[in-house]
């Protein structure tokens, strides 16, 4: 509390003049806390790898998400796992491009700036 306020205060309880104390409005909404919570703990990029995670099958679409799986995101690396040498061949070659491009626009150009595609 500001020195000027607390003599404010201490006047008017002096005088007998009732005032209402009123507490500073402290609430933060929960998902600020957690986002605090683990910044703090160093855990910050883990929360968005695990929304780049989340996200896979809506930006692929469906086909290439029942044959492809993100697997990690590190240090803004983006490695999935694919299963059929064609998938690869059409994810590397043809959609690499538009995907990324697409991750960079949800999640920004320093979450996700490469993704590496394996067999596997």
């Amino acid at each position: 509390m500001k020195s000027d306020q607390l003599r404010a205060r201490v006047l008017a309880e002096w005088r007998g003049q009732p005032a209402a104390f009123e507490r500073p409005d402290r609430a933060v909404s929960a998902a600020d806390a957690v986002r605090k919570v683990m910044q703090s703990l160093g855990l910050a990029d883990r929360l968005k790898a695990d929304a780049v995670l989340a996200a896979w099958r809506e930006i692929v679409g469906e086909f290439f998400a029942k044959h492809s799986a993100p697997q990690q995101l590190k240090e803004g690396v983006l490695y999935v796992a694919v299963l059929q040498p064609t998938v690869h061949f059409e994810l590397e070659r043809v959609w690499k491009r538009d995907i990324l491009a697409k991750l960079k626009e949800r999640f920004g150009a320093r979450t996700v700036r490469e993704i590496k595609f394996r067999l596997g």
